[in-house]
């Protein structure tokens, strides 16, 4: 099984499907770097306390958002943190976000926007003020949802992602995936993931490669790509591989 997710996620999620009992390795496919011009982040903590709402769309948002807080500051009483999947609720718990501050799609909600939206769609918007912390780009659909709720909502680039330049071990493993497609299993969590690895190995025919995807929108990018065969996790977390997995062998 080859994890694709940003290096700082991929060496756990490698660890734990390890210990789960699979086979597992990084190829990182998108690079995280820090924002080009960190004054924004750092002027956003000053604005957090008259919010109601932020929503980081990842852990990367979360790291560097917190990697640009003043010295000893602590996240405001009262503001609540928004996002979508357990990843990245536990990254704002060890940044030291309060549990109880903490708000995520529900039991059996998709784990998107969407999910997330369920959980606030009851409240008054109007009048409110929020903030989504994310990359240079991304997806638009919870701000404008709040705006059309009457909220004020700022989009905020706390970091970058970029292509990955592989190394010596990166290069192998891919490699390894080139010359037995059908052996190897790929973990997509970013439909940038996709495109990158596209363009790594320009030309490919991937209809021998099976992929398996946190999102009905990344398994689309797989399909796309021309994967032969994409399935589709029920929650991405190492737990729900393993369960999808079972004894498959995917690294020979």
């Amino acid at each position: 099984m080859i994890v694709t997710r940003p290096a700082a996620q991929a060496g756990p999620w490698v660890q734990a499907l390890q210990r789960l009992g699979l086979e597992a390795v990084a190829l990182p496919l998108i690079d995280i770097a820090p924002p080009a011009e960190p004054g924004p982040v750092r002027e956003a903590w000053t604005a957090l306390p008259g919010l109601s709402l932020v929503m980081f769309v990842s852990a990367n948002a979360v790291q560097h958002f917190f990697a640009l807080a003043p010295a000893g500051a602590a996240w405001p009483a009262g503001v609540r943190a928004g996002c979508t999947g357990p990843g990245t609720a536990a990254a704002l718990r060890a940044a030291g976000v309060p549990a109880a501050a903490v708000v995520q799609p529900g039991p059996g909600a998709g784990l998107d926007s969407e999910g997330l939206w369920a959980q606030l769609a009851h409240e008054p918007w109007a009048g409110r003020q929020a903030l989504v912390v994310r990359g240079e780009d991304g997806r638009d659909w919870l701000a404008e949802t709040l705006r059309e709720r009457g909220a004020a909502v700022a989009c905020l680039a706390a970091y970058r992602r970029c292509a990955p330049t592989l190394d010596e071990a990166g290069r192998a493993v891919l490699d390894r995936a080139l010359a037995e497609p059908a052996a190897h299993l790929w973990l997509f969590s970013s439909s940038e993931a996709v495109a990158n690895l596209v363009t790594l190995a320009a030309g490919v025919p991937w209809q021998a490669a099976r992929a398996l995807a946190a999102h009905p929108r990344i398994a689309q990018a797989a399909r796309a790509a021309g994967f032969g065969a994409v399935d589709l996790l029920p929650a991405p977390t190492p737990e729900a591989v393993a369960a999808w997995a079972g004894g498959w062998a995917s690294i020979q």
